[in-house]
C-alpha cells in the first residue's frame, strides 16, 4: 500500500497521468477529424503528432496542469497522513503485538483493517477525481488545437497527420521518422494563437510539459519507444 500511495502522490505532484491523457487524446481526437475544413486539404505529405505531449507542452497546458497540481496538494497531504497513521499502527502491532492481550491485539488489527479500507477508498476516489480534471483540461485544449492543426496542415501541404501518442501494438504505427513530426510546430502555433505566456519555472520540481517534444531533435524513433510508467501499475 505504501508503494501504491507513493506512486499516486508522485503522479499527483506531476499531475500528468499518461493513462488519463491517453484517454483524453483518443476521446478528444474526434473534433480534429470532424472539423469541416479537414476534408478540404489537397496536400500529399504525411505528418505525425504526439497529442499527449502537444497538450502538455502548450503554455496553456503547463499553466493549467501546474495550477491543478497545487489544487490537489491538500489531498496529497491528507492521503499521506492517513498512510503514515496506518504504518505507525502496523509498526506498533509488529513490535508490541506479542505483549498485548488478545482483545487489545484484535482491536489494533481491526483499526488497521478499517483505516486501510478507508484509505483505499479515498485513494481510488482521488485518482478518479484527478483523472477527470486532467481530462477536462486535455479535452478543452485539444478542441482548440484542432483548427490550429488543420490550418497548419492545409498551409504546409499535409494530406494526413497521424497521432503517435500510443505505442505499438495499441497503435497500428510500428515506426516513424522524427522528420515527419509536427508536434513542436503545432505547439508553437497554438501558443501564438492563444496568447498565453509561458508560465514561470517552478521551484524544486520540473514543470509538467517541459519534456522535449518529438521532432526537436534528429534521427528517427520507433513507436515502441519507452513511455513514463502508469502510476496505477
Amino acid at each position: 500500500m505504501t508503494s501504491k500511495l507513493a506512486r499516486f502522490l508522485l503522479a499527483m505532484a506531476l499531475v500528468l497521468s499518461v493513462a488519463a491523457l491517453a484517454q483524453t487524446g483518443s476521446a478528444a481526437a474526434a473534433p480534429a477529424s470532424a472539423a469541416p475544413s479537414a476534408t478540404t486539404g489537397t496536400g500529399n505529405r504525411i505528418g505525425t503528432i504526439n497529442l499527449e505531449q502537444a497538450i502538455i507542452a502548450t503554455n496553456e497546458g503547463r499553466r493549467d496542469f501546474e495550477a491543478l497540481s497545487k489544487k490537489l496538494e491538500p489531498k496529497q497531504n491528507e492521503l499521506k497522513g492517513q498512510n503514515d497513521e496506518i504504518e505507525s499502527l502496523k509498526k506498533q502491532l509488529n513490535t508490541q503485538g506479542d505483549k498485548l492481550n488478545e482483545d487489545a491485539r484484535q482491536n489494533l488489527v481491526k483499526q488497521i483493517e478499517t483505516k486501510q479500507k478507508q484509505l483505499d477508498r479515498s485513494l481510488q476516489d482521488a485518482q478518479e477525481d484527478a483523472r477527470n480534471q486532467q481530462q477536462e483540461i486535455g479535452q478543452r485544449i485539444i478542441q482548440k488545437m484542432a483548427p490550429v492543426l488543420v490550418k497548419y496542415a492545409n498551409e504546409n501541404g499535409f494530406g494526413v497527420i497521424i497521432d503517435t501518442s500510443q505505442p505499438w501494438p495499441q497503435s497500428p504505427i510500428v515506426w516513424w521518422g522524427e522528420s515527419l513530426d509536427v508536434t513542436k510546430a503545432i505547439v508553437d502555433a497554438y501558443n501564438t494563437q492563444s496568447g498565453v505566456p509561458a508560465p514561470p519555472p517552478t521551484t524544486g520540481a520540473k514543470p509538467a510539459g517541459t519534456t522535449r517534444a518529438p521532432g526537436t531533435g534528429t534521427g528517427t524513433k520507433p513507436a515502441t519507444q519507452a513511455k513514463p510508467a502508469d502510476p496505477k501499475q
